[in-house]
């Protein structure tokens, strides 16, 4: 009875003195209070739970990189064409002085590569029976350079992209294709070959060519082209992994749409959003195998799948190595077939029949498609000192013009792309500027 007493005294004089603390307190003091106590479940409760003052600041910035945004996009060569260059050559210059200071930091990578060119042209000037050596790895290093070169530039997201399958790889496998079966043999006497294909004295019988032999010819620079690609899709991978490692957020419209698509994953209801989820969840769930499914065919969403595995921290062999697997062996073996059937002997005669089959035109349109083949074939046919062959066709010259309008289009568009960068370049120093004020 005598602790029943006093636990009661004890639990009023606990509420008397918290009453007394509320009576003595302001209305001021309280809303501080209950502003302190408050803040960390707004901190938490994201932008939406903000004050209107801070509300309606995030709201004004977002319309400000908006606008910011669309000022960038408005430096194109054929509307400001003294400022965009301007900005290019900043640009350039930037970027030169930060692979500078990366070549500065890989001071043994750079030795080695040097001491390495240094005995090459010493065996290269060198007179010797090992000439004949040298010159054929010179030539088969740069025979692979190159095609790893464009391999880099379809991919690598410069511009607007350049469609070197289209212009350089796929042409060339169909002038090996052609060339195969025209002279029955894939031995083009080298030099000419690969600069100019010419049939070899000795050709073969009629009908001996396989399909094999056409894509063991052109395995190297096929494969090499499709290493490249695998080169051009790994600044996606780096960029997502060091924003996820840093936890900051860069200022790019891919990884910022790929973080919007998570947060809305479960709203989905259009198409590409729905195969963009889907690409993202394969490669998330299946790991390596993801990676080669994704690589292994033509894939226009494939960035997405860089972006995601650098995000979700996947090791970098294992990106990169299902990439180059993908792109290098399945895809490219896939994409040769396609090309070395399409071209065949056969399907290219019944191509040339359906043209003279169409109505009014057909006629027209199927004699320079005539004339071009029978002019490469003569082509196939001539010999190194039997001077040069009869003078191009029209169709000839025109596949030279688009190629030379569509690499004209890519430069332009890097210049375009590179005075974009120089300019978010200055918007994000003069928002730093600001926050320090």
């Amino acid at each position: 009875m005598y602790s029943y007493c006093t636990t009661r005294v004890t639990l009023a004089a606990n509420r008397g003195m918290l009453l007394g603390a509320l009576a003595l307190n302001t209305p001021t003091e309280m809303a501080q209070n209950g502003g302190d106590l408050e803040l960390p479940q707004r901190r938490l409760g994201g932008p939406k739970e903000q004050p209107n003052g801070k509300l309606a600041d995030a709201l004004s910035l977002e319309e400000r990189k908006q606008r910011d945004r669309e000022e960038r996009l408005e430096l194109l060569l054929w509307r400001k064409p003294l400022v965009t260059l301007h900005y290019f050559l900043l640009e350039s210059l930037i970027t030169l002085k930060d692979w500078t200071c990366r070549l500065c930091q890989q001071r043994a990578t750079v030795l080695a590569v040097l001491l390495g060119l240094a005995c090459f042209s010493f065996m290269y000037s060198v007179e010797g029976t090992h000439q004949k050596y040298v010159q054929r790895l010179e030539k088969k290093l740069l025979w692979c350079v190159y095609w790893l070169g464009l391999g880099v530039l379809s991919s690598v997201g410069l511009g607007t992209g350049l469609h070197t399958f289209l212009l350089y790889l796929g042409p060339h496998i169909a002038s090996v294709t052609l060339a195969a079966y025209e002279c029955s043999s894939v031995n083009f006497p080298e030099p000419p070959y690969p600069d100019q294909i010419t049939c070899p004295q000795e050709e073969g019988a009629e009908g001996s060519i396989s399909l094999w032999a056409i894509i063991s010819k052109v395995r190297l620079e096929a494969c090499m082209w499709g290493a490249g690609t695998a080169i051009g899709e790994l600044p996606p991978y780096f960029m997502a992994r060091a924003a996820r490692l840093s936890g900051t957020e860069p200022d790019d419209e891919d990884y910022a749409e790929f973080e919007e698509m998570l947060e809305q994953a479960e709203n989905a209801q259009d198409i590409p959003t729905r195969a963009k989820l889907a690409v993202q969840k394969m490669v998330q769930k299946i790991g390596f195998f993801g990676i080669l499914a994704c690589a292994s065919i033509p894939n226009p969403l494939f960035d997405l799948a860089g972006i995601t595995c650098g995000h979700f921290l996947v090791p970098f062999w294992t990106f990169f190595g299902a990439t180059l697997i993908g792109k290098a062996v399945i895809k490219m073996h896939i994409q040769k077939l396609f090309v070395i059937i399409t071209f065949s002997r056969h399907i290219v005669e019944q191509m040339v029949s359906l043209i003279g089959a169409v109505p009014l035109l057909g006629a027209s349109l199927q004699k320079p498609f005539r004339e071009y083949l029978e002019a490469q074939r003569a082509k196939l046919h001539h010999q190194a000192g039997e001077g040069s062959p009869t003078g191009e066709s029209w169709l000839s010259w025109l596949l030279e013009k688009v190629v030379i309008i569509m690499v004209c289009y890519f430069v332009c568009s890097v210049i375009n792309s590179m005075a974009q960068s120089y300019a978010k370049r200055l918007q994000q120093k003069k928002y730093s500027e600001e926050k320090t004020k």
